[in-house]
């Protein structure tokens, strides 16, 4: 295409090739759309959730969701652009949605964590012992994040520090955990 025909091109043009190339599954499209949209695609996650790992997730789940999906990519309906950052967006909801679930699983972790010296009259030994049991089955890496977490009181950060992981892991292994711990606390208040 001559600079002439560039430039008379309709906009959006060019990512109409390359959205059909990418939704017949060729590589080097993914490579080229990864090139052009990921730095907007994760500028939006960092400017939503102000946390640069969790846009980096954002950004990786965005295009492996994109590229798992692409035969629903019609490029005839929307631009390739307008779809990757509808993909970002639900990624983005997701990730605020999981935080506030570990947001409220913290509290209910603490509240029933918290040891009997301190101001916790109403302290379930039940809750108490099934957060212990349940920590122990935890496997041996998220195990030690945990406790590190929650009985040492550190951050992610310094967890990652002390045991020489990628923050992102760290941080990985404590939703996972949370998730599970959540889950097993609410099977036991709701068999009570």
């Amino acid at each position: 295409m001559s600079i002439d025909n560039a430039a008379a091109a309709p906009p959006g043009a060019a990512d109409e090739g390359v959205g059909e190339r990418f939704r017949d599954g060729d590589e080097r499209a993914l490579e080229e759309i990864y090139r052009r949209w990921s730095p907007v695609v994760f500028t939006l996650a960092l400017r939503s959730l102000g946390d640069r790992t969790d846009a980096e997730d954002v950004t990786q789940k965005t295009f492996v969701s994109a590229w798992g999906s692409r035969a629903s990519f019609d490029p005839s309906k929307a631009r390739v652009s307008t779809w990757l950052i509808a993909i970002a967006r639900r990624r983005i909801a997701d990730t605020h949605e999981a935080r506030a679930r570990i947001g409220a699983l913290q509290r209910e972790l603490e509240r029933v964590a918290e040891p009997m010296g301190r101001s916790a009259p109403e302290v379930d030994i039940g809750d108490t012992i099934l957060l212990a049991d349940e920590i122990s089955r935890l496997e041996p890496d998220a195990r030690e994040v945990v406790k590190l977490a929650f009985y040492d009181d550190l951050t992610h950060q310094q967890i990652a520090s002390r045991l020489d992981m990628p923050l992102g892991t760290v941080k990985s292994h404590i939703r996972r955990s949370l998730t599970r711990l959540r889950s097993r606390l609410e099977v036991s208040h709701a068999a009570s």
